[in-house]
Order: structure tokens, then C-alpha cells, then sequence
């Protein structure tokens, strides 16, 4: 079973390209009928994980998966 992996580590100080990143692997995930993205935030103080959190639970992202 084919999933996209996501790799946030290059862009983690970057808020605006780490939300486009996620929207195009949804978008690439729908698109493909893909069922599992996977998402590496990576280690450090978990700040990017709570980024990525937040993402997630936004109105217009949550339906999608």
C-alpha cells in the first residue's frame, strides 16, 4: 500500500510553507486515493509537532481525513 511521507525537518521555522507542505500532501493523498500520510516532525521541543496538531484540527482540513 503505497502512503506520502512528509518530512518537516527543512522548513520547520517556516509556518506558512510548512501549512502549504501538508495541504499539497492531502491534496496529492485525495488526489492519488492514497489512505496514509505520514507526517515526520522530527525531535527537538515538539513545537513543530504542536504546529502540525494545530493544522489538523482546522475546519477546512479536518473533513479530509
Amino acid at each position: 500500500m503505497a502512503k506520502i511521507k512528509v518530512d518537516l525537518h527543512s522548513i520547520y521555522n517556516n509556518s506558512k510553507a510548512i501549512d502549504q507542505a501538508l495541504l499539497q500532501a492531502f491534496e496529492e493523498a485525495i488526489e492519488k486515493r492514497i489512505t496514509e500520510v505520514e507526517i515526520i516532525p522530527g525531535k527537538g521541543s515538539g513545537l513543530l509537532k504542536k504546529k502540525v496538531q494545530r493544522f489538523l484540527q482546522m475546519p477546512h482540513i479536518k473533513p479530509l481525513y
